[in-house]
Parts: structure tokens; sequence; C-alpha cells
């Protein structure tokens, strides 16, 4: 055998082991996660995390998790926040690139440079301003004012949009406007279905993020018991004594079933959208 062979066996060997090895990385977590579920207190306190539990039929750990955390409650809240998030951020986003893309205008490279500028911008900078705000307007402990702030539109999903923009077409306007309809009815009626590939993209992106933020919603909705998020709720059981994390693992893995049947029932439509909604370089 060649010194070439040699070396392509070798590199392959290597490929191959290195996707086993980081694989088996990314999931050792989950893996303890659902080990420590299952656990009593006495279990977890005895043993370590891998140690397999005595019994997987052992779901106190669920539902004492799920009624002391108010998991209900935060649940009926995190949908609501991600629902009107996805919406606002979506049509704003999408018609801010259409008018940035489509329409030219004095000051357009400006507003471009600008939504960069403050990308660059760490958000814990601002807080303070941001946190002033919020309690000027009286939107502390209010999930209306929550929503309002998460509202905000991502700099990523306005690029996505104008890029894909960008692959539309001018004959579409320009057919639309032949026909007698106006502005709103071409994006409405013409481009915005076509954006179904973006919108999906950017809702993915904007929908993990939110659903998943923990530190402004511990800190607008100080309320836990009657404004708590999927992501407050699991830090019920963290205290200066002691963190009882057989049932944090318990709340973890019940606040991940939703986001893990939606992904199954709209896998097809996300592989689609990820891959059609791609920023081209």
């Amino acid at each position: 055998m060649s010194f070439r062979k040699i070396a392509r066996v070798i590199l392959t060997a290597l490929k191959y082991l290195s996707l086993v090895f980081f694989s088996f990385v990314a999931v050792l977590p989950i893996v303890s996660c659902v080990v420590t579920a299952f656990k009593t207190d006495v279990e977890y306190q005895s043993t370590n995390v891998m140690t397999m539990p005595e019994s997987w039929l052992y779901f106190k750990n669920f539902t004492y998790a799920f009624q002391n955390a108010h998991m209900g409650k935060a649940f009926i809240n995190s949908t609501i926040i991600l629902i009107c998030v996805l919406l606002v951020s979506t049509l704003v986003g999408t018609q801010l690139a259409y008018v940035l893309n489509r329409f030219k205008f004095p000051g357009n490279n400006l507003i471009r440079n600008l939504f960069l500028f403050a990308s660059l911008l760490p958000g814990v900078a601002m807080q303070i301003s941001v946190y002033e705000i919020m309690t000027k307007l009286g939107f502390i402990n209010s999930l209306i004012g929550y929503i309002i702030m998460m509202c905000g539109t991502d700099v990523i999903s306005i690029y996505i949009y104008i890029q894909f923009f960008e692959n539309i077409d001018y004959s579409l306007d320009e057919s639309g406007i032949m026909d007698g309809a106006s502005y709103f009815t071409i994006f409405y009626r013409i481009l915005l279905p076509l954006l179904k590939p973006a919108i999906v993209t950017s809702c993915i992106l904007k929908g993990v993020g939110t659903y998943n933020e923990y530190y402004n919603a511990n800190l607008y909705l100080q309320d836990k018991k009657l404004l708590p998020t999927v992501a407050t709720s699991l830090y019920t059981f963290v205290g200066p004594q002691g963190s009882k994390y057989n049932l944090i693992c318990a709340g973890v893995i019940i606040s991940l079933l939703p986001a893990l049947i939606v992904f199954v029932t709209c896998q097809n439509q996300i592989y689609s959208g990820l891959t059609a909604g791609a920023v081209k370089g």
C-alpha cells in the first residue's frame, strides 16, 4: 500500500473518530439529564450523574416539578410571548427589508449601516437605559411590556430578508404595478408568500432565542408566581441551601417536549426553510 493511500485511510479514520467524539460530547449532557430526572432525592445524593436509576417509572419528579414550578402557567405565558413576538417581528422585519431593498432614497445606506452598528453593541451595555425606559413606561411586571421589548426585530433577520429580496426579480413588482396594484398589494399578495423560506429561517432563530430567554424574563417579569416563563420556572428549585437537580432535570425535559414535538412534526418545512432561506455570499 502506498504512502498516499495510508495517509488517506488515516485521515478518514480521524475524521470519523472526531465525528463520533463530538457527537458523544453533544449527547452526554442530554443523557445525564434524562438519567438524573428519574432519580429520587436519596439516589441523587448517593450516586454519580451517570449511575442508572433504580426505576425508570419514577415520575414523581415530573409531576412535582410541573406543579411547584408553575410550569402550566409558564407554558401559557411563553406561548403568548412567542406567538406575539414572531408575528410582530416578521411583519416589521419583512416590511422594513422591502422598503430598504425596493426603494432607493437618501439615507438608505445610512439606515443599513446603523443596523450594522447596532448589532455590534453588546446587549448588556444597553441594559441600564432599557431598564430605565421600561420603568418609566410602567412595563416592569407587565407581560405586554415584555412582549413589546422582545418584539425588537433582529438585525440578522433583516439582512436575511434583504438578501432574499435581492433574489426576487423586479419584474414581479413591475407587472403588479402595470395591473394597477398598490405597493401594499404587491408586498402582501406577491412578495410576502415568496419569503416563506426566509421567514421560517428567521422565526427559528428568533423563536429559539425568545423561548430560552432567561436574563430579560428574570429582570422584567419579577413576579415569578404570576408571570413565570419556561426559562425562569426552572430556577424554582435553585436556592442558597442547594439545588435539586433531579427536579431541575425533570423540568428541563418537560420544557423540551413542546420544541421536540414542533421539530418532529415540521422538520420538512424547517429543513427546506433553512436551506432555501440561507444567506448567500
